[in-house]
């Protein structure tokens, strides 16, 4: 073997030896989702059963959905996993995103102190926070253009709210998650509305409970879209595109399905593989 060959071949196990390791490291996504998927639980759950199935890694930026969409917006995640379907279709419209898909639903509620000073309890949510407004009772906003403000301020339309009027004392917004909300408000004493899955995971419910559910106007669908890859080159489209397919086959619908705390269900699923 003369000196050149053996140089040649070392260097090229030298080469495999570096490129092998970057390749497995490359094998992982960016999901820019939802802060209630992540402080549920569910993405500790069901990310190693898909990681487990594909070596996929799959790396979360939870935030509200507002956030999370511009997080895709800019290029910054592969895919976005939200709730505000409104907002999620703007996404698709603009070009920014490839398909969405329905995935899965749950409901929110509205939490307050089990004593109920406002006497809203009930099943009617629109009546409920119209009283609260009308009775000056401290409320938790978010106030952080998640999917969950959002709805919170379709609602106070429904009920014939002008927050921009209504707003005092007792409406406080604090720019955070749910997990901050349901702690300002148990200190506060307030009302704040939340995501079910959230508010079953919470660790310190304090001296809060349910007061309204099963309105369905309160209905919380959740839906994934692949980012764009050709207005944004980076975005990992082929492993992007599997962690879709799986969240929408049987095997992902029945691991969502699956999760419980305390045993009861946090997320229903409801894929059609349709996109919409």
């Amino acid at each position: 073997m003369t000196h050149r060959y053996a140089y040649a071949l070392v260097a090229s196990l030298l080469a495999a030896a570096f490129t092998t390791p970057v390749s497995a490291q490359d094998k992982s996504i960016v999901v820019a989702s939802t802060t209630s998927t992540q402080d549920s639980g569910l993405f500790g759950y069901i990310l190693p059963l898909f990681k487990a199935k594909t070596g996929i890694d799959v790396k979360v930026i939870a935030q509200g959905t507002g956030q999370a969409l511009d997080t895709a917006r800019r290029g910054d995640a592969d895919v976005v996993f939200v709730h505000a379907k409104a907002q999620e279709e703007k996404f698709v419209s603009e070009g920014q995103g490839v398909k969405r898909f329905d995935v899965m639903y749950n409901d929110f509620v509205l939490i307050g102190p089990k004593t109920d000073p406002a006497g809203v309890k009930g099943k009617d949510i629109v009546v409920a926070l119209k009283t609260i407004q009308e009775k000056a009772a401290p409320f938790v906003s978010r106030g952080d253009k998640s999917g969950t403000h959002s709805a919170e301020l379709a609602l106070w339309k429904q009920a014939g709210v002008d927050l921009e009027t209504a707003k005092g004392p007792w409406y406080r917004e604090i720019g955070q998650g749910m997990g901050a909300a349901l702690n300002t408000a148990g200190a506060m004493n307030a009302y704040v509305v939340s995501d079910r899955g959230t508010w079953l995971s919470f660790k310190s419910p304090g001296d809060l409970a349910i007061v309204v559910e099963g309105d369905r106007r309160l209905f919380n669908q959740y839906g994934v879209i692949l980012v764009n890859p050709e207005k944004h080159p980076t975005v990992k489209k082929d492993l992007g595109q599997s962690f879709i397919d799986w969240l929408i086959s049987p095997e992902g619908q029945a691991a969502i399905a699956a999760y419980q705390v305390n045993g009861k269900q946090l997320f229903f699923p409801n894929a059609e593989k349709k996109a919409s």
